[in-house]
Formats: structure tokens, C-alpha cells, sequence
């Protein structure tokens, strides 16, 4: 005959729930273990703050050596002559008319003669060009003959000048430098030059460009009406050298 045992009393049947309860219980107590944390009583050291009572002490008031204040400055005196002027001065009252016109004023008639016109003659420097100048500048040696042989003699005397007063630069032929220089100047109503520019492409050039045409003679000024006027006139220079 078999035993039967009440499952109610049995005593292994929750072993595997106490076993399991009692591991994390044991875990826990080892991780508390290791995170605990001691410290040597020697090594503490304690302050101690301490108050004392305030002091309050009593700082002497120093009187400095302060100069009194100036004096107050003497009085005005006052002369004893004095002289009352006065001030009220009488003023005469100036009328001042109008110079307006009225339509009642009457209006001498007055007509001028031609002479009592004074005509004052202005000097104006008027520049007429070459082309259409009705007489233009002579050269020294172009003297006599119709327009248009003055002008070709003009032109001829201008580039025989050119040649004869012409000297290249040293500096610009060590540096190769060529090219056209436009030259531009004024024959004025004296018949000197004047008003000299250039535009080339080294300032080399443009000196020496200028330097020829400042030695141009004094001539003959070109005249427009039968009076003496400015002439601008333009040049070109060439600046050309031959390599060995």
C-alpha cells in the first residue's frame, strides 16, 4: 500500500523559488560590500572656526593745516566828479523816395546818335585752324608768293626743321624705344610758339618731341580778316631706329 503525500505540505516544492531569492540576496550583499567605502580616523582632520568679538575703535579726526579764504577785494571806489550825460539825442528823420515809375510819371524821349556810342574793342584770343585760316604764319624765307605756295612752304620748312634740330635719345635707344609723337602747339598772334603738348607712347620721346618744337623760329602770325590770330597746329614725329 502506498503513502499519499498532501502536496499542500510538501517541502521541496518551492525549492527552486527560495534558491533563486536567496542568489539575488547574496548578490546584493556582495555589491553593497564592494561599494562600501571606509576611511582612516587619523587621517580626518577638523577645522575649527573661531569669532572673535568685533573691535570697534575710534578713529581720531585730524585736522589739517587748511589757509583760510582770501579777503573779500576792496570796494569800488566811486570819483567824486562825476558828470551826468545825456542820452537823448534828437534824430532827423530822412525821407527816402521811391525810384519806381509810375503811370503818371512822363518819359523823356531821348534818341541816341551813332556817335555818342562808345564801341570798346575787346582783344580776344581766337584760335582759327590751318585749314581755314585765310593767311597762315610765314615762315622765316616763305615770304612772298600766293596762299596755297606759303602754305607748301610752310609744310616744306617745318619737317627741314624737324630733321636738322632731331637728336634720339641715348636712354631711349638702350631701351629700344619707337614710335610717333603727335606734337601739339600754338603759332600765337606774335608769331612765337607757345602751348607746346605731345602725346607719345615714353615720356622719353615727348621731351625730345617738345624740345624741337621750342626751337622754332620766331614767323610771321597767321592773319583772319586782316587781323593777327592764334593758329593751333599738330606734327607727328617719328622715333624709328634701325637694329645692327
Amino acid at each position: 500500500m502506498q503513502v499519499k503525500k498532501n502536496p499542500e505540505v510538501e517541502v521541496g516544492r518551492n525549492s527552486s523559488l527560495y534558491f533563486a531569492v536567496g542568489l539575488n540576496l547574496m548578490l546584493l550583499i556582495t555589491y553593497m560590500m564592494f561599494e562600501h567605502k571606509t576611511y582612516e580616523s587619523d587621517i580626518t582632520a577638523r577645522d575649527i572656526v573661531q569669532v572673535d568679538d568685533m573691535i570697534e575703535a575710534d578713529i581720531p579726526i585730524v585736522n589739517l593745516d587748511v589757509p583760510p579764504p582770501p579777503p573779500p577785494p576792496p570796494p569800488a571806489l566811486v570819483p567824486d566828479d562825476i558828470k551826468v550825460v545825456e542820452d537823448q539825442v534828437e534824430i532827423e528823420e530822412t525821407i527816402i523816395e521811391s525810384s519806381e515809375i509810375g503811370q503818371n510819371d512822363a518819359i523823356e524821349e531821348y534818341v541816341a546818335d551813332v556817335e555818342d556810342v562808345d564801341v570798346e574793342e575787346v582783344d580776344e584770343d581766337i584760335e582759327v585752324p590751318f585749314a581755314v585760316i585765310e593767311n597762315v604764319p610765314v615762315f622765316p624765307g616763305c615770304e612772298g608768293g600766293t596762299r596755297q605756295q606759303q602754305i607748301d612752304c610752310f609744310q616744306a620748312k617745318m619737317m627741314e626743321h624737324v630733321n636738322k634740330n632731331f637728336n634720339y635719345p641715348e636712354r631711349a635707344l638702350e631701351l629700344e624705344m619707337h614710335g610717333k609723337v603727335y606734337v601739339l602747339f600754338v603759332i600765337d598772334k606774335t608769331g612765337r610758339v607757345t602751348k607746346i603738348r605731345s602725346r607719345g607712347p615714353d615720356k622719353l620721346l615727348e621731351k625730345e618731341a617738345e624740345r624741337i618744337i621750342s626751337l622754332l623760329p620766331k614767323m610771321t602770325p597767321g592773319k583772319q580778316r586782316g587781323r593777327a590770330v592764334n593758329m593751333p597746329y599738330s606734327i607727328p614725329i617719328h622715333f624709328k631706329f634701325r637694329q645692327q
